[in-house]
């Protein structure tokens, strides 16, 4: 193993080392490494990246949302009832389809 020298200048990697603090300039940056953008370079970044941060929501999207909110907020339905009975009507041979309101479901749920 080899050993560290205390006495060895550092890298200027960290920044508070002794040669990272010789060349800080007496604005307290080190003007070598560091590069600000321009005002004007700034406001131009700002007006072409501007319209890219916004998100917008479709409106079916936040229809979709309240739908499914009031879905979800409404009384569980039960159907259990019903389809017995019409199952003992089908296995009994008495059930009658009304074809007239059948076709008007199907009609409506074309158009």
């Amino acid at each position: 193993m080899s050993k560290v020298d205390p006495n060895a200048s550092r890298s200027s990697f960290f920044p508070r080392s002794k040669t990272a603090k010789s060349k800080i300039g007496t604005n307290g940056l080190n003007s070598g490494y560091i590069q600000r953008n321009e005002p004007k370079r700034i406001k131009e970044l700002n007006h072409s990246t501007g319209s890219h941060a916004k998100v917008e929501i479709p409106s079916a999207v936040r229809d979709f949302a309240k739908i499914k909110k009031a879905v979800d907020q409404a009384p569980e339905v039960d159907n259990s009832e019903k389809i017995a009975r019409l199952k003992e009507q089908i296995n009994a041979g008495t059930y009658k389809v009304d074809y007239d309101s059948l076709a008007d479901k199907i009609l409506s749920s074309e158009f």
